[in-house]
């Protein structure tokens, strides 16, 4: 979820076309005032990935594989589903300029966070770390695309950030997954993460029609959340440099909801 903060505030400021990621965004009371989440299509985990499929997660930055779906995963992997998680950046960008949280220095933290995490969510299996450069997916994309085909096998079910969630590491990603997966003959289903700070309830950017809500039960909440916890990086101040967290309170109030959002994709890219 890296976004671009300055040294003295909260706020993002980060722009793809007509979405514009910047101050807090819509607040989450504002969400859950909205007859529209109630009103999506719910899913279950059988729908969301049938048995005995792998189940294969592209995450742009460490973090948003439990930020995004860390509910599902806990549950998909109670269900007996393989579960491959590909970590296409380490994340070293996200304290941009910062002395204390150097790029070499974030990367092996952030690397150790996600396993962390993982390890929280009942996943076993080790991340596999794609080195891509944080904050620089959208020009190595189609190299992206050519190591996401050599990765993914048929009928795999591959979950990815939107490809028109608003923050270009997580467009560029979800771009290549979707022309991969197409390709390679898997399903697809996207997650939104910073379009919940962009977008307002019923925007037409959004395309609400094609959402499904994965109710969460009471294990995949409690895991969710000690797994969003294994991120310290994120989560907490930087006093010497006046830096604020890079995932306050009201930023994870709209990711940590008792069901997660998913978008059945049309698979061309």
């Amino acid at each position: 979820m890296d976004a671009v903060t300055s040294s003295t505030e909260t706020a993002a400021d980060l722009r793809v076309g007509d979405r514009h990621i910047r101050g807090e965004g819509t607040l989450e009371r504002t969400w859950r005032a909205w007859h529209g989440l109630k009103a999506m299509e719910p899913v279950s985990i059988a729908q969301l990935a049938p048995s005995g499929s792998r189940v294969v997660v592209v995450a742009p930055h460490p973090d948003d594989e439990v930020l995004g779906c860390g509910g599902a995963l806990v549950m998909l992997a109670r269900a007996g589903h393989d579960i491959v998680v590909i970590g296409v950046t380490d994340g070293e960008g996200s304290h941009a300029g910062s002395t204390v949280w150097t790029p070499p220095v974030l990367a092996r933290q952030r690397r150790g966070e996600r396993a962390e995490g993982l390890t929280l969510l009942g996943v076993s299996a080790a991340a596999q770390a794609l080195g891509l450069p944080d904050g620089g997916v959208t020009p190595a994309q189609a190299s992206l695309e050519t190591r996401l085909r050599e990765l993914l096998r048929p009928h795999d079910v591959v979950i990815v950030t939107w490809r028109l969630d608003g923050h270009p590491d997580h467009e560029a990603t979800g771009r290549a997954a979707a022309a991969a997966a197409a390709e390679r003959g898997c399903r697809l289903w996207e997650v939104p993460v910073w379009m919940w700070h962009w977008a307002t309830p019923g925007d037409s950017r959004v395309p609400w029609q094609r959402m499904r809500r994965l109710a969460l039960d009471a294990d995949a909440r409690v895991r969710k959340s000690r797994a969003i916890t294994a991120h310290a990086s994120q989560l907490f101040a930087t006093a010497a440099e006046r830096r604020a967290p890079i995932l306050p309170d009201w930023a994870l109030a709209r990711l940590l909801r008792p069901f997660e959002v998913f978008i059945e994709s049309e698979l061309e890219p």
